[in-house]
């Protein structure tokens, strides 16, 4: 009967060791494919899609509504209109990379955190503990 136990011990120990390999193994594998994609769009930033003439709408519309920018004039000319479009593009591709550098920190901890509980289940395994009957 104790011998019988033993065995079970075993295989249950040797199922509940590679389970948290798996599982840990994939947490580590999802973090690495978010690495690269967080690391892809730091060095090419998805770009901004509103069209200048899309801009140049959106802020007549606005000033035809009776709305201008806070401290703003009634009119704005087409060189300073540019110069504010040219700005909001900077800013959206600053926050874009910021967005990046957020997502690969956060994808770091998924690989960072798992890896060393991987590589301690595994040298579990090399051991023996995995094969005990």
């Amino acid at each position: 009967m104790t011998n019988q136990v033993k065995q079970d011990g075993g295989w249950i120990r040797k199922v509940y060791l590679y389970l948290t390999m798996l599982i840990t193994l994939l947490m580590v594998i999802g973090g690495s494919v978010g690495v690269v994609m967080a690391v892809a769009d730091i060095v090419a930033p998805t770009p901004y899609y509103m069209s200048f003439e899309e801009y140049r709408h959106m802020h007549t519309v606005k000033q035809g509504e009776g709305r201008t920018e806070i401290g703003g004039e009634a009119e704005v000319d087409e060189q300073t209109l540019r110069a504010q479009y040219e700005e909001m593009i900077r800013l959206e591709r600053e926050r874009s990379v910021e967005r990046a550098k957020n997502s690969l920190i956060k994808s770091l901890a998924w690989v960072l955190v798992p890896l060393p509980v991987f590589i301690y289940f595994q040298r579990q395994v090399r051991k023996g503990g995995g094969s005990k009957n």
